[in-house]
């Protein structure tokens, strides 16, 4: 293991840049990679982005997203897109899922790589890519198949252009490029625009410093037009088809993504409400580590090095950029703020290549090391005792003692690994240590918790009773959510993701009265509305909730038919794929 470690730590004055990108690739395929195809799509986000790939497959309808054959207007395609073109290429949504935001992470580090050895030097652009790879928010997010990941590439990629133009150009091809990248951001999720607030920082660089010859011309306002222009390759045809049909379900996506899903959300956004100082205090600082060190350390020793080198001050000032925009925003997400992430290990990377570590920096990563390996200790130990709360999270779980043993086991495995990893790198710096334990929990828990996991984060038993209750029968559902679409062997009815659950029930109502054969099941910690659950079915317990099965027999006979009423069937899923 130690050759190995020397063999990518070691000083790279000499050494050939391709053989160190290619070791840094391995080491983050085996993070990235390790456990797919092992666990289907997880909620919240990741059966939404996977049942709409699905049906576009499966329905040959690709340009509107959809989940349940309604039009899922929160989100442009792109991401979605990639989703079903692996999902056609593997027939896997477990793979197909995941590929995507891995290989796009792969990109991103060697954008960074390459960034950090053209600006600086081979060190910088190395010690860059580790520090991304391993900073949690980073790498949970490669592993995730939330939209997050893959505009963080593209954002990551505008910025590269950018620089690449003006610090290591002029190279307007890389310019325009990054312009390009930005429409393809936008149109993957509204913020793809983020690199635009770079030229802030680069202008006043270039205005008061006399410097970057070159790179400013008036051509340069025709990277306005390639962002246009490459926006338009979605947009121009979704208006088109709305306008040529002009029925009233695509006149409401289109309104829906163009400006609540934009301008609304931002300035009047209705979810994920936080105070203005979330990103400041409860994301960046966390989620950031270790790299978040080396601001809140030594602030002093940054600061000078933002007055000796201005490239680290331009990163350093888009980060800052980025991070007071979505705090600006009343909805917050610690994920909104990860295309900041890469500029700013870049930066950090530039500055420790020329500001040693101090040993308070050394001392926290130590005690950081110390605290992981307490916390999963403190886990097995508690996992092998079948604590009362561990027992109460795996209380719906038939085999709930095999479970906590499997993870009991597991957790002893990883205690005991890093118990080697800190003895076999206690020659190396304490950095070197906390990625090689990031590095043992990602993988031991990608393909051991993955498996043991999937029956917890799956709706697949509950689908499966109420195929079984049906028997050849039509299955509508109540509170419609993603995963129980991505689970089901036959065709499923629902009622409108917008609407509210009583109107649910009252389309459900007349939906069970039309054809015979019918049946409804409905999560029990909603409120029925003709319908009575008495002497409905048990069909199980999943994500926390008890689902009924409710047939003619529970159907109210005095309700109210809806004012509108409105069904949407959900193609099946014929690709199930067993655990």
């Amino acid at each position: 293991m130690n050759n190995i470690v020397n063999r990518i730590l070691a000083p790279l004055e000499d050494e050939n840049s391709r053989v160190v990108l290619a070791w840094i690739l391995v080491f983050a395929a085996v993070l990235i990679f390790a456990g797919i195809g092992l666990r289907s799509p997880w909620p919240p986000d990741e059966p939404r982005f996977a049942d709409v790939a699905r049906e576009m497959v499966d329905t040959g309808q690709w340009f509107f997203p959809a989940r349940g054959a309604e039009f899922y207007p929160d989100k442009p395609p792109v991401f979605m897109w990639s989703i079903a073109f692996f999902y056609w290429l593997t027939g896997s949504i477990s793979v197909a899922a995941l590929l995507p935001n891995a290989l796009c992470s792969l990109v991103v580090l060697i954008a960074v790589f390459d960034l950090g050895k053209r600006l600086w030097n081979l060190n910088v652009g190395r010690n860059a890519a580790l520090l991304l790879l391993v900073t949690p928010q980073f790498l949970i997010q490669a592993k995730f198949a939330q939209i997050d990941a893959m505009v963080a590439c593209w954002i990551t990629l505008g910025c590269y252009g950018l620089i690449r133009h003006f610090f290591a150009g002029p190279h307007w091809r890389w310019y325009f490029a990054a312009w390009g990248f930005m429409g393809l951001g936008i149109i993957t999720k509204g913020v793809g625009f983020l690199p635009i607030f770079m030229l802030i920082p680069i202008a006043l660089y270039y205005f008061f410093a006399s410097r970057l010859p070159g790179t400013f011309r008036w051509r340069s306002f025709a990277g306005v037009l390639v962002m246009l222009a490459v926006i338009a390759c979605w947009l121009v045809p979704m208006l088109l088809i709305v306008y040529s049909q002009n029925t009233a379900e695509l006149v409401a996506y289109k309104n829906n993504i163009l400006f609540k899903q934009t301008g609304k959300r931002y300035a009047d956004s209705w979810a994920h409400v936080k105070p203005w100082y979330y990103m400041w205090t409860s994301v960046a600082p966390w989620f950031w580590l270790p790299a978040s060190l080396c601001v809140l350390g030594r602030f002093k020793s940054v600061w000078q090095q933002c007055k000796a080198d201005k490239r680290i001050a331009v990163l350093l000032g888009w980060v800052l950029l980025v991070i007071v925009f979505f705090s600006t925003t009343p909805g917050k997400r610690g994920v909104y703020i990860l295309p900041a992430l890469p500029m700013f290990a870049l930066a950090v990377a530039a500055i420790w290549d020329k500001v040693k570590a101090s040993a308070i920096e050394r001392r926290i990563v130590i005690g950081i090391n110390w605290i992981m390996l307490g916390v999963f200790t403190l886990l097995a130990v508690l996992a092998w005792m079948q604590h009362p709360k561990l027992m109460d999270v795996l209380d719906n779980y038939t085999e709930r003692d095999a479970v906590l043993q499997h993870l009991a086991l597991m957790l002893s495995v990883i205690v005991a690994l890093m118990l080697v990893l800190q003895w076999t790198l206690r020659k190396h710096g304490a950095f070197t240590r906390y990625a090689g334990q990031v590095a043992v929990i990602a993988v031991i828990i990608s393909f051991w918790a993955y498996p043991i996991m999937e029956p917890l984060r799956t709706p697949k038993n509950v689908m499966q009773e109420a195929t079984r209750a049906v028997d050849g029968g039509e299955l509508g559902i109540i509170e419609m959510k993603e995963q129980y679409l991505l689970f089901s062997p036959i065709p499923v009815t629902h009622f409108s993701y917008f609407r509210e659950s009583d109107e649910q029930f009252r389309s459900a109502w007349q939906w069970i009265h039309e054809q015979p054969n019918r049946f409804i099941m409905a999560p029990t910690n909603v409120e029925f509305t003709c319908f009575s659950g008495a002497g409905a079915k048990d069909l199980g317990i999943a994500h926390r909730e008890e689902w009924k099965l409710l047939g003619i027999e529970q159907a109210d006979a005095t309700c109210q038919a809806p004012s509108q009423h409105k069904v949407y069937v959900s193609p099946p899923n014929e690709h199930i794929e067993a655990r």
